[in-house]
């Protein structure tokens, strides 16, 4: 007897659905769940659609962004506006600062979050919870509002017009200890004990158990990392007095202050500004996933 697609059929008293005929052989989805992948997809669409107008336009010509209405494609995929960009300005210059300083700083950040993330998960102290308050509530504060005490305290130190000005004072963050600290709490104290009972000091039982545990969690803090110090623009600005410091975000706003503005080669070197890190949080992203599945961010 045959079925027709649609209707469900009966083997052996049981109700089987409707296959779908692709060589899968999966059941047919619910309204639910095509609702849902329709609306990631859509909501997918919407944020790809700037990145890839961006990157397309880095290869038009200054008379093909000023065409109205815009053309979708570039008339060719030449990569001249790269080209002529880089001999425009010091892009190696200023692509040299922003790699040390972010791998600088981001290595600071991890170093100094994780120690401050495993002094307030695993060691019992008096105030201890009110110093997580304390560091917590940082969060809510304005970066605008610290600028001037930490640029008189730079100042005070140095480290103003220096790449270690732009290394230094931003590498604590209270967004990543909190991180950390979340993921900590979930590793055993017992492990802990019992490498105390061997003979481990602490400093080893930190590098070598605690750290490796947290991962998931280190990955997330370094694309965060990562992610706020190659996009940094305001305090780069505000610590950097000598062109020869500059970041490429402090160099692109310059490059856009000109009186006749090349919208074409800013385009270009956005696109190249913006590839490191869409490399590594492609790398890391399956790490970042699980790091904030197991922290406080549920």
């Amino acid at each position: 007897m045959s079925v027709h697609p649609g209707q469900a059929r009966s083997v052996q008293g049981r109700i089987e659905r409707p296959r779908w005929t692709s060589a899968g052989g999966g059941g047919v989805p619910s309204v639910g769940r095509v609702l849902t992948y329709a609306v990631l997809i859509g909501l997918s669409i919407v944020v790809l659609a700037p990145v890839v107008w961006a990157v397309l336009s880095s290869f038009k010509t200054q008379t093909e962004l000023a065409q109205r209405p815009p053309a979708p494609l570039p008339s060719s995929l030449s990569p001249a506006n790269y080209t002529e960009a880089l001999s425009s300005f010091d892009f190696g210059l200023y692509l040299q600062n922003s790699v040390i300083v972010t791998v600088g700083a981001t290595l600071l950040t991890v170093v100094v979050n994780t120690m401050c993330a495993y002094g307030l998960a695993k060691y019992n102290f008096r105030g201890r919870d009110v110093l997580f308050l304390i560091v917590l509530g940082t969060i809510m504060i304005p970066l605008q509002l610290i600028f001037i005490p930490v640029y008189q305290m730079a100042a005070q130190l140095g480290l103003v017009n220096s790449l270690w000005g732009l290394i230094i004072p931003p590498a604590a963050t209270p967004t990543g200890v909190f991180l950390l600290r979340q993921y900590m709490l979930g590793i055993p104290d017992d492990l802990i004990e019992a490498a105390r009972i061997d003979g481990a000091g602490e400093f080893r039982i930190f590098a070598r158990i605690v750290v490796p545990l947290c991962g998931a969690a280190l990955a997330v803090v370094t694309i965060f990392s990562v992610m706020w110090r190659w996009n940094d623009f305001l305090w780069p600005l505000i610590i950097s007095q000598d062109q020869a410091k500059y970041t490429l975000p402090v160099a692109l706003a310059q490059f856009n202050s000109q009186l006749s503005v090349p919208f074409n080669y800013i385009l270009a070197m956005s696109v190249v500004s913006m590839l490191p890190v869409v490399v590594i949080f492609l790398i890391l992203q399956r790490h970042i996933v699980r790091g904030i599945a197991n922290t406080g961010f549920k």
